[in-house]
């Protein structure tokens, strides 16, 4: 754990006696059913674009496959694989170690803004969230939802508060309030964790369609369309 995740958790654990979790079976059918329609649609039509981008990220680096396979913590801490194209060196994990002391986040999560491991291709992917398309198959197989708290990684998740542990109540998403926060990197790890436990309260469909819209005008807008 970095210097500022053991300050962060060395505190009492923050205050969610207003959190309220509530069964919404109605909801879940339905969004499930949009996640497989969708998701399936978007897979039929993206293949073409799937290859051309595989085809990309070899060309650049052939010492390792164009998908990139994680493992993540998803709903009741059920252990997942999640998919994206790959964006950094192949030997990006073995390097982790060593930029620790660079971490820019607060909090079990590692982030730095100019991350030495990502190739030419990543960048520009990551820039257009392109990265994250093959999640499209989480979404299908149920792992998923299009909107929902990130999925964590099995450290960060050892590493949180119960309070933190709250996010685990719901299936993960591609996008959720953190993904449409304008500096989202700037945002605190206990703001995130806030935002998470908001979605988790809030859901339902009005809110998954306003997510959904915000996370394309996101998108179109940093990309300059």
């Amino acid at each position: 754990m970095n210097a500022a995740a053991e300050k962060l958790h060395e505190t009492k654990d923050i205050d969610v006696s207003s959190f309220e979790y509530k069964q919404k079976p109605v909801f879940d059918f339905i969004k499930r059913l949009f996640d497989i329609v969708v998701s399936f649609i978007c897979i039929v039509i993206l293949a073409v674009p799937f290859l051309i981008v595989s085809l990309c990220i070899l060309i650049e680096d052939r010492k390792a496959g164009p998908i990139f396979v994680q493992e993540r913590v998803g709903k009741n801490g059920k252990i997942f694989k999640i998919y994206k194209f790959r964006s950094m060196c192949a030997d990006a994990e073995k390097k982790l170690e060593e930029l620790q002391k660079f971490n820019e986040m607060d909090g079990p999560v590692f982030k730095i803004e100019n991350d030495p491991r990502i190739t030419k291709v990543g960048k520009v992917i990551r820039a257009s969230n392109i990265d994250e398309l093959p999640q499209l198959f989480n979404i299908l197989l149920g792992d998923m939802s299009f909107v929902g708290p990130r999925p964590a990684l099995p450290k960060e998740v050892s590493q949180y508060r119960p309070s933190d542990k709250l996010r685990l109540l719901v299936v993960p998403g591609l996008t959720c309030y953190w993904q449409v926060q304008k500096n989202r990197n700037n945002v605190s790890f206990d703001e995130w964790m806030r935002l998470d436990r908001k979605y988790i309260m809030e859901r339902n469909v009005l809110v998954d369609i306003k997510l959904i819209f915000k996370t394309f005008f996101f998108l179109f807008k940093k990309s300059g369309c």
